[in-house]
């Protein structure tokens, strides 16, 4: 009798959060109970085939929260009539993933017809991609509904850009409510994945119009960006390793590299010109277990970014499009 008392007064009390569109852990406890175990083995299986999945995933979900908040934006596809966030310059030939997504949504779909929000499997699959290479667990609250529309005029300018200075990164955490301990543990993302040419390159050759490489950067690891990235216009898209050490294990050897001033990007580096966040990330390069600690909590914070929740938005059928 108490058993079913205890499982009555749960059920009201997860009708009560649906009800009022709060997140929370038991979302789908009855709708789709096996969502994380579908979305677990559809980024483990995505990975087996690609190494490159995990960064993509991470990177896929930071995108869209950073644009109009976590509402599956970046997911839509253009139309005739509707302009998505595709093709902006930050995203162009440059974010990816997007068909493991729709692989996920599709198996999803079969459990659990028009139940889970597309947002909602992109940011368990980040989840998913992080734990997969090696890095921290965390608990991650769903209910999340997919947006009716993008912005491609956002996506231009609100995304962090490899080539900002640490003020203008920080302007644009600040603005979705992140600070700065949290730029530090996001950009720890890097620790895996590739970075194409183009993104650091004039730190090789001309960096600020000095006809010389940038002096924050390590000139053994710029000796060998040369080779890899030679000053020719069709090596743009040649792809280097963001954390030479290991690839694709996700661990704090990023922020060793940038305490040696062998961070990849400006943007990475940059974290080293402030004391404050030059202290963080030589916490970060000790103690693997406080940037996981750390990551963890900005990631949660990441996703609760402008949640669309309760009755507005949808649940996309297919991730790249809205319902009609």
């Amino acid at each position: 009798m108490h058993q079913k008392n205890t499982s009555i007064i749960f059920l009201v009390f997860l009708s009560f959060l649906l009800a009022n569109g709060q997140l929370n852990y038991y979302y789908y406890y009855s709708s789709c109970p096996n969502l994380q175990m579908i979305v677990k083995y559809g980024v483990w299986a995505a990975m087996k085939n690609d190494t490159r999945v995990a960064a993509s995933l991470l990177r896929l979900h930071f995108h869209d929260c950073f644009v109009n908040g976590c509402d599956g934006s970046v997911l839509l596809d253009d139309t005739e009539t509707f302009k998505g966030e595709k093709t902006a310059g930050p995203n162009i030939n440059s974010v990816r993933g997007f068909e493991v997504i729709d692989n996920i949504k599709a198996d999803v779909e079969r459990a659990c017809p028009l139940t889970v929000s597309c947002v909602d499997i992109l940011t368990l699959a980040a989840r998913e991609a992080v734990v997969l290479s090696g890095g921290p667990n965390w608990g991650v609250a769903l209910g999340r509904r997919d947006g009716l529309t993008a912005n491609l005029k956002a996506a231009n300018t609100n995304l962090p850009s490899p080539f900002d200075p640490l003020e203008k990164m920080i302007s644009k955490f600040a603005d979705v409510g992140l600070n700065l301990r949290d730029v530090v543990a996001l950009s720890g993302a890097h620790t895996i994945g590739l970075a194409q040419c183009f993104t650091f390159k004039r730190r090789l050759f001309d960096f600020k119009g000095t006809g010389k490489p940038d002096p924050n950067l390590d000139s053994s690891l710029a000796s060998s960006l040369k080779t890899a990235c030679p000053n020719v216009a069709k090596s743009n898209t040649n792809l280097n390793s963001l954390d030479m050490v290991s690839t694709y294990m996700f661990d704090n050897a990023y922020y060793k590299n940038l305490v040696n001033n062998a961070g990849l990007l400006e943007s990475d580096q940059a974290l080293m010109s402030d004391p404050q966040s030059a202290s963080i990330v030589k916490g970060y390069s000790m103690y693997p277990y406080l940037f996981f600690n750390d990551f963890a909590t900005s990631m949660i914070k990441l996703g609760n970014i402008g949640v669309i929740t309760g009755l507005n938005g949808e649940v996309r059928k297919k991730c790249g499009q809205i319902n009609h």
